[in-house]
């Protein structure tokens, strides 16, 4: 209680002595810190002592934290939030939340934010909500000396804050100029109902299988040329494939689309024991192991061979072979010798030499899958992203062509009428430019 509020005037008006905790707020490094340090204060009282809360006891931390201690009883009042509800013209279910707690909570609307005590904090509170709902979002903002609608982005530029608070409303999904996830499920949900889209609706599991490889490289796509832009884009559209499997799933009964994100949510704290658990992780390569110690024990892989069978067959075969080759060194096959592991190189390239000129085709194609996997040890030994190194010579070879092609267009000449000889010059000069 402030020492000028209405409840602290109306106790002054009767001539009941009161003490008030404004030199705590001021002494606070947090809402959290305040309540505890007002919760000690009320405990270390003598005698009988009611501690007085604006609006309903339950919307205040520091009750909490006595009535969770015992012995102490609660004579409710007017809670702030529906009085603010009121205000708003809200009579059916709302949100309620303290302003100090916002970020803390997930958010449904009409929300109703009490405990709005200055600018600065309405100034965090607008950021939070513009991003939630929009700057231009219609809020009514209520205080002591009256209530009136603004956007959202003024919450911070009004004149008074005493007895502040905010209600914002919620808005119908096509009125809306930002959307949640929750959003995203309705509208997938809504584009697969009976009155729906009929091409959504006659989509399956195996219809779309393959779009979500195509989102998944469009995204790698965006990341590799650095666009944010595409970037915000395509794990938009990533998101979209693993909500619309999610929701063809919900429909056949299988699992739902909280079943799918309290997985995720249960794997990652599962799996970071070194963040929410006892164990110790020192550096990357440290949590690294903590993790992959914990999804065997979670897979319930009780052997490493069962941990190498588990890549995906439908990985990019250098990819999929890499992962085999990394999970096999975790298992007691490390390769760590390069020399070893280039004189083996040597030795199958012999191999397939020998197959070639023998016109043995089925034994130079075991012999070159066995140079790949050579490679791919060498990849993994040296550091490198086996799939990557190859796509970044890709666009090099393809430069390098085009670079070529050019030099010999600018002379007059046919890329496929060049003697050896002008090739290699050409090549050489290309080489050199790019």
């Amino acid at each position: 209680m402030r020492n000028s509020s209405p409840v602290s005037d109306g106790l002054k008006e009767e001539g009941i002595g009161f003490e008030t905790f404004d030199a705590l707020f001021k002494k606070s490094r947090s809402y959290d810190t305040l309540a505890k340090n007002i919760a000690k204060a009320v405990r270390a009282c003598k005698g009988d002592v009611c501690y007085c809360v604006e609006g309903g006891v339950s919307e205040d931390r520091a009750a909490h934290i006595l009535l969770e201690k015992g012995g102490a009883e609660v004579i409710e009042g007017v809670s702030r939030a529906a009085k603010l509800a009121a205000e708003a013209g809200l009579f059916g279910a709302y949100a309620a939340v303290s302003a100090y707690e916002v970020c803390e909570k997930e958010l449904c609307f009409p929300l109703v934010i009490y405990d709005l005590t200055d600018a600065d904090l309405a100034g965090d509170l607008k950021l939070y909500l513009s991003e939630r709902c929009g700057d231009e979002a219609e809020a009514l903002f209520v205080c002591e000396e009256g209530k009136k609608r603004i956007p959202l982005y003024e919450l911070d530029r009004q004149e008074h804050y005493t007895g502040a608070g905010v209600v914002v409303y919620d808005v119908p999904l096509l009125e809306k100029k930002r959307f949640s996830f929750a959003d995203c499920v309705a509208v997938l949900k809504r584009l697969r109902a009976p009155d729906g889209c009929p091409w959504d609706r006659a989509q399956t599991h195996a219809s779309i299988r393959i779009n979500a490889l195509e989102e998944a490289y469009e995204l790698v796509d965006a990341i590799d040329r650095d666009d944010a832009e595409r970037m915000c884009e395509e794990t938009g559209d990533v998101l979209m494939q693993a909500l619309f499997h999610a929701l063809i799933e919900e429909e056949r009964g299988g699992f739902t689309v909280g079943d799918m994100t309290s997985g995720l949510c249960e794997k990652l704290i599962g799996r970071h024991t070194h963040v929410f658990g006892q164990d110790k992780a020192a550096g990357a390569d440290g949590a690294l192991s903590v993790w992959d110690k914990n999804k065997m024990i979670e897979k319930h892989q009780t052997t490493f061979t069962q941990s190498v069978n588990d890549v995906p067959e439908g990985f990019p075969a250098l990819l999929r072979a890499q992962k085999i080759c990394k999970r096999m060194a975790k298992g007691g096959f490390p390769e760590t010798n390069f020399e070893q592991i280039k004189e083996r190189l040597d030795q199958i390239v012999g191999v397939l030499e020998q197959a070639h000129a023998a016109g043995e085709k089925e034994e130079a194609a075991s012999a070159l899958g066995d140079c790949l996997m050579v490679v791919v040890q060498l990849a993994r030994l040296t550091g490198t992203e086996s799939e990557q190194a190859l796509l970044d010579s890709c666009n090099k070879v393809r430069r390098r062509y085009e670079e070529f092609e050019k030099l010999v267009l600018a002379d007059g000449k046919q890329v496929n009428a060049l003697t050896e000889e002008e090739r290699m010059r050409y090549y050489v000069e290309a080489v050199r430019r790019v």
